[in-house]
């Protein structure tokens, strides 16, 4: 559970997070070009690898290759834990 706290704690994994969100399926490049487009993100590709890293090792996305491609997905399973372990307290008795 720490991994996923980890995860959401910066702000770029959390935009990682929402590109990926509005398409899966996405390369390194596309997923740095999106966040140097549309969200004035400049990271490095390095960065933003070692981020992907962190996501994955959270469980948050999952890769696949595809030729010389990695393609990377979003997993929001993990985050029901969250839910889980916090429930809504007006839903309680």
């Amino acid at each position: 559970m720490t991994d996923v706290y980890k995860a959401l704690a910066d702000e770029t994994r959390r935009t990682l997070l929402d590109v990926l969100l509005e398409r899966d399926e996405q390369t390194l490049f596309e997923l740095c070009s999106t966040l140097a487009m549309r969200h004035g993100l400049t990271p490095s590709r390095q960065a933003v690898s070692q981020h992907l890293d962190v996501l994955e090792q959270a469980g948050l996305v999952l890769t696949e290759r595809r030729g010389r491609y990695k393609l990377h997905t979003i997993d929001t399973s993990p985050l029901t834990q969250i839910a889980e372990r916090w429930p809504d307290r007006k839903a309680l008795p």
